[in-house]
């Protein structure tokens, strides 16, 4: 009785220390937590809709936990697997609900972008169609296919087709020369292989001038970057819906459950996570997507650049507006130097056969009461396509790509940032530390995979890049590279083919401000003085097979008059030469 006594005696006041300090530390004794309470942990249990019938009553010992500190506890085996599925599916709604900004903005603005291109080639196709009808009547409709063909291979090239738009061009011009040459010389018969020969030789006759050439840079570098820009949305949409796209691994989910859901097993249902134990098991979990961010804000630096160049010198709204004006200026040079161009040819190519018993055509046949060429007044010309125009679709696009740069590496602080993930900062002694309640005292790690190397959280493998993600930054610098080569008006696609198409170096930039179709308040306000040509000559044309010694090799170019002042020129001269014999277009 004296030794029981004696014991007594000191145990008594170790007790009530070890209460104390259990009461004052938050921590709760075993003999409180053996009985304490599960109704909290139960209620929030069955109002994420699961079961309570394995949840405990009370609390009881956790060693059979896997996850959840072995302490007592209020969850079954049971529950804490159940739990820990939930946790992995928070954490992926976590980062869709984060991304969703990103997804909607590369899929709207793509859609946006194509229906607007798109409708811009049609338009243009149905402006020269206007024009050309009201100039020409059935001498243009008899032969409208030359122009459709020519906007069939546009949309082609812009839907990703293996279309070279220097080829594209060339073509055309060369459909539309052999065309023009038998008109104005219908008092000749041409077989097609004499055609051929006015065709083949066209880069030496220049017959439309220099229009083929402002034709081409100025289309080039519009619808380069128009479906660099196109083809870039729909990467960033897709590389989007991949990266986000994600499994979490075992030691992920772990980290998730431990700061998510074993407070709730524990009995503190409405304690959060502290703010850096969130932060570190995120950046474990999104280790790999952080690694995107430096080809990812590459990316967004180079759409946002070709955005800025579409609205500016590239502007494939005043290109596409303008090629039925740039058409109708090269018949008329050819037109106006029909002369001499038929004189070079037939110096070249041989002299014709004479036309025998060809019928006169009449002045209304020929499209002489047709009015002459002339430009839509402002009201008429459609200058919008898709319900709206290119500085606004440009303005939407470049205010939603500025925030999206570093999107990746702060993602984890994105996550955590939402009051359900993790606690305020202000809470950071009153918050789930991964153990009870208190301040959680590790470090944040840093960003990327390398750097997870000794993250408290989130076990890492940082030897084992995901696949996936590497492929998906390759991607990025892919699509990265071709908007860069599309600032300055060249398509990876078709470098070798397209040699000279584009306009060479930024620092080779021609300034073409004479290329567009109006003046005053159409001209661009970036355009600048043309340098001296001196100070950037022209590339000389591809060498083409000469038809012998006797094919002129110094044919001189004849200035084109502006258009502005000879739209009524061509119909006329049209008039007097289609009154003499009927045309045959070919």
């Amino acid at each position: 009785m004296k030794m029981d006594a004696h014991l007594s005696f000191y145990w008594k006041p170790l007790l009530v220390f070890l209460l104390t300090v259990f009461a004052l530390s938050g921590l709760r004794s075993p003999l409180a937590a053996a009985g304490r309470s599960c109704a909290d942990t139960r209620q929030v249990y069955a109002e994420m809709g699961y079961s309570t019938g394995t949840a405990p009553q009370t609390q009881i010992s956790g060693e059979h936990l896997r996850l959840c500190p072995q302490d007592y506890t209020c969850c079954s085996s049971q529950m804490e697997e159940t739990l820990s599925l939930q946790s992995e599916r928070d954490f992926l709604k976590a980062v869709e609900d984060s991304s969703q900004f990103l997804l909607t903005t590369f899929t709207q603005r793509h859609r946006r972008f194509d229906e607007f291109f798109r409708e811009l080639i049609d338009l243009s196709e149905k402006s020269m169609n206007q024009m050309f009808t009201k100039t020409y009547g059935r001498l243009f409709t008899q032969n409208s296919h030359v122009f459709q063909e020519l906007f069939v291979e546009l949309r082609r090239y812009y839907s990703g087709g293996s279309v070279s738009l220097s080829e594209v061009l060339s073509d055309f011009w060369s459909r539309l020369v052999e065309r023009l040459f038998s008109l104005v010389n219908p008092q000749y018969q041409f077989s097609d292989d004499y055609l051929e020969c006015v065709s083949k030789h066209a880069e030496q006759l220049q017959p439309f001038g220099d229009v083929p050439r402002k034709l081409r840079v100025q289309m080039s570098r519009a619808f380069v970057a128009a479906r660099a820009l196109s083809q870039a949305l729909s990467t960033g949409r897709d590389i989007v819906n991949k990266a986000t796209k994600l499994t979490a691994d075992s030691q992920c989910v772990r980290g998730l459950m431990r700061q998510w859901y074993c407070p709730l097993c524990r009995g503190l249902p409405s304690l959060q996570p502290c703010h850096s134990l969130c932060l570190n098991v995120m950046k474990g979990c999104l280790a790999n997507q952080a690694d995107l961010d430096t080809e990812w804000n590459n990316f967004i630096d180079a759409l946002y650049q070709v955005s800025e160049k579409l609205e500016g010198p590239f502007n494939i709204e005043l290109a596409a507006d303008s090629v039925s004006v740039k058409v109708s200026e090269a018949i008329m040079h050819m037109q106006e130097n029909s002369v001499s161009i038929s004189t070079k040819v037939f110096q070249g190519c041989g002299n014709p056969r004479p036309t025998q018993g060809r019928s006169r055509r009449s002045p209304k046949e020929a499209g002489g009461n047709k009015r002459p060429f002339r430009t839509y007044s402002p009201e008429e010309k459609p200058t919008t396509a898709a319900g709206t125009n290119l500085d606004r679709l440009v303005t939407e696009l470049k205010e939603r790509l500025r925030p999206m740069r570093g999107f990746w590496v702060s993602l984890p602080q994105t996550i955590c940032n939402d009051e359900k993930a993790a606690a305020d900062l202000v809470n950071e002694d009153r918050c789930w530390n991964g153990q009870t309640r208190g301040r959680y005292l590790p470090d944040v790690t840093g960003d990327g995979l390398v750097s997870q190397i000794n993250n408290p959280e989130v076990e890492v493998d940082i030897a084992r890049p995901d696949v996936r993600i590497r492929q998906l930054i390759m991607e990025l610098r892919v699509a990265t590279n071709k908007l860069r080569h599309a600032q300055i008006g060249q398509d990876m696609d078709f470098m070798d083919s397209e040699e000279g198409s584009g306009s060479g170096g930024g620092d080779h930039i021609e300034s073409y401000n004479d290329d567009w179709p109006g003046h005053g308040s159409h001209s661009p306000p970036y355009s600048k003085p043309a340098r001296h040509p001196a100070a950037s000559p022209a590339k000389p044309p591809r060498v083409k097979e000469r038809n012998g010694p006797k094919w002129n090799r110094n044919n001189g170019r004849v200035k084109s008059a502006s258009i502005q002042h000879n739209f009524s020129l061509f119909p006329l001269l049209f008039l007097t030469i289609m009154a003499t014999a009927s045309p045959i277009w070919r």
